[in-house]
C-alpha cells in the first residue's frame, strides 16, 4: 500500500481547519502509486485526494507541478484542481512534510487497455499538450536523455544479475542514442508520466489525466514516445501495432506532427525504454525487503529495449491512420 505517512484524526482535523471544506465524514489510504502517500478525502463539502509528498520530490520543485494543474483546470483540460485555503495557500505541512488537497476526479482507470483507449489517450495527450500552451513555468526533465549515463554509472551489476551481458548492450544503447537523438523538435510542457494507471476513462472516452509530478519541458514527441511503450506493448511483450496506430491517430486530429516528428518518433520511444528501464532498475536495486510498496520490474523495459534495437528505427506507424 502506497501510504508511507500516517495521519491520525487530529491531525487530519487541524489540517482542515484551515480551509471552509467542513468536517470530515471519510478518510483512507489509496493503494496506488509509489511515489507518494495518498488519501481519499470526504468532508461536508465533497470529496478530495491529500498528498502527502515524499520519496523523490523537491519541495522547491512543487510549485511548478502546482501552478502547472492550475493552469491546466483553467483551459479546460480535466485534471486535479489545486485547493487553496482561506489564505490562499495550497502547500501544507503534514508532520513536517509538504502536502495538498486536490479536486476529486471521477472516472476509471483501466489495466488491460483496447485499441480505442489508446486513441483516446492519445486525443487525450494533444489537448493536454494544446493546454499547457502559455504556461509560464519552467522545469527542465532531470530524467532526460543527457542524464541517462550517469544513472547507469553504478547500476552494471544489477543489470548483469538480469542477463549476462546487458550491460554491454545498454553501454550500445546509449552510446546510440546520445549520437542520435534529435534536438530541434517542437517543444513545451510534458506529463512524462502518462501510464494508464494515470489516465481515466468514462464512457469509453477520455475523462482526466492525473498525477503531474513527472512534468517537465521536453519535446512534445517524447511524451507520445513515452505513451506508445506504456499503452502498446501487450504482456507477453509483443508491440501491438494497431493500437499504436490508434493513439497517434488520436493525437495528430488535434495536434498534426511535423514531418520531424514523425521521423524521430521511433528514436523517442527507444529512449523512453530506456529512461523507464533504468528508473526501475535503480528502484529494484535499493528496494527494501519488508518494504510495504515493492518496486515496478525492471525485465518489462529491458524487453522493450530489445525490440527497439530489432525494429531497427522503424515502426510504420503513420501508415492507414
Amino acid at each position: 500500500m502506497a501510504v508511507y505517512t500516517d495521519i491520525t484524526d487530529a491531525e487530519l482535523e487541524a489540517l482542515l481547519d484551515a480551509y471552509d471544506l467542513g468536517g470530515a465524514r471519510s478518510f483512507k489510504g489509496i493503494a496506488e502509486g509509489v511515489e507518494n502517500s495518498n488519501f481519499l478525502l470526504e468532508t461536508e463539502a465533497g470529496r478530495y485526494i491529500l498528498t502527502v509528498y515524499e520519496r523523490r520530490m523537491r519541495e522547491e520543485e512543487l510549485p511548478f507541478f502546482i501552478d502547472l494543474m492550475r493552469h491546466l483546470a483553467a483551459r479546460g483540460f480535466p485534471c486535479p484542481t489545486p485547493i487553496a485555503d482561506r489564505t490562499g495557500q495550497v502547500i501544507q505541512r503534514v508532520r513536517g512534510k509538504p502536502a495538498a488537497l486536490v479536486s476529486f476526479l471521477s472516472g476509471v482507470s483501466v489495466r488491460r487497455p483496447t485499441v480505442a483507449h489508446a486513441r483516446e489517450t492519445g486525443v487525450g495527450l494533444a489537448r493536454l499538450h494544446l493546454a499547457a500552451n502559455g504556461f509560464k513555468g519552467r522545469r527542465a526533465n532531470a530524467l532526460g536523455q543527457s542524464s541517462w549515463r550517469a544513472l547507469f554509472s553504478d547500476q552494471r551489476a544489477g543489470a548483469e544479475r538480469m542477463r549476462g551481458g546487458l550491460s554491454r548492450q545498454i553501454d550500445e544503447d546509449l552510446a546510440m542514442l546520445a549520437l542520435a537523438w534529435p534536438r530541434d523538435l517542437p517543444t513545451g510542457v510534458i506529463h512524462a508520466d502518462l501510464f494508464p494507471d494515470n489516465v481515466f476513462f468514462s464512457g469509453g472516452k477520455f475523462a482526466a489525466a492525473i498525477d503531474f509530478y513527472f512534468a517537465c519541458e521536453d519535446a512534445l514527441a517524447y511524451d507520445l514516445a513515452i505513451c506508445l511503450n506504456a499503452w502498446c506493448f501487450e504482456p507477453d511483450g509483443a508491440f501491438n501495432i494497431t493500437a499504436a496506430r490508434a493513439l497517434v491517430a488520436g493525437y495528430q486530429s488535434l495536434r498534426p506532427l511535423s514531418p520531424a516528428e514523425r521521423a524521430s518518433v521511433p528514436i523517442l520511444a527507444h529512449g523512453a525504454a530506456m529512461r523507464f528501464f533504468l528508473t526501475r532498475l535503480i528502484d529494484w536495486s535499493r528496494a527494501d525487503v519488508g518494504a510495504l510498496v515493492k518496486p515496478k520490474d525492471p525485465s518489462e523495459y529491458e524487453r522493450m529495449l530489445v525490440f527497439h534495437r530489432a525494429s531497427g528505427g522503424r515502426l510504420d506507424l503513420f501508415d492507414n491512420p
